[in-house]
């Protein structure tokens, strides 16, 4: 009743196969494999995003200047 032997991984592995298919575990393969490297991208970007939001705000001020027209509101008597 200890651990699992190779001969008892063997059979879970041909039991797995034979219930899901070779096609569909190698799509869940490929599935899980595209989403661990999209997460690994992520965490990479997650650190460059701080700072290249700040020079992307720094921009869009000095465009949003360019363009601001300053006007002075009259009061209806």
């Amino acid at each position: 009743m200890g651990g699992l032997s190779i001969w008892h991984w063997l059979v879970v592995l041909l039991v797995v196969v034979l219930i899901f298919g070779t096609k569909k575990l190698r799509n869940m393969g490929s599935d899980l494999g595209g989403a661990v490297k999209g997460f690994k991208e992520g965490m990479r970007e997650g650190g460059e995003a701080p700072q290249a939001a700040e020079s992307a705000k720094v921009a869009d001020q000095s465009t949003s200047d360019k363009e601001t027209i300053d006007v002075q509101a009259k009061q209806k008597n």
